[in-house]
């Protein structure tokens, strides 16, 4: 049975956030994929706010979809090697 709209987008937002929190870029300044590292942060949090915006339009449907764009942009930021992340739990898939 699917999971209900409302908690899905209640543990995509809380995965969102706490991945944000988690990860810590990882190659030095001023080589590419620092910036790198740099841009997929901004793209994550972005989401996320366009996510909390429309959460409170009413829109679950785009939030979802935000929050997990957002944690895209993480996932794969952690398996390119641009954050060091925590390697138990299910924040990230590395």
């Amino acid at each position: 049975m699917p999971a209900d709209l409302a908690a899905k987008t209640d543990r995509y937002e809380s995965l969102l956030a706490e991945a944000i929190e988690a990860a810590e870029i990882a190659p030095p300044e001023g080589t590419p994929l620092y910036e790198t590292a740099v841009d997929y942060e901004e793209m994550a949090r972005s989401y996320l706010e366009d996510g909390r915006h429309f959460r409170a339009q009413d829109d679950p449907v785009n939030a979802l979809a935000s929050f997990s764009y957002g944690h895209g942009w993480m996932d794969a930021g952690a398996r390119l090697g641009a954050f060091e992340v925590p390697t138990d739990g299910d924040l990230f898939t590395v």
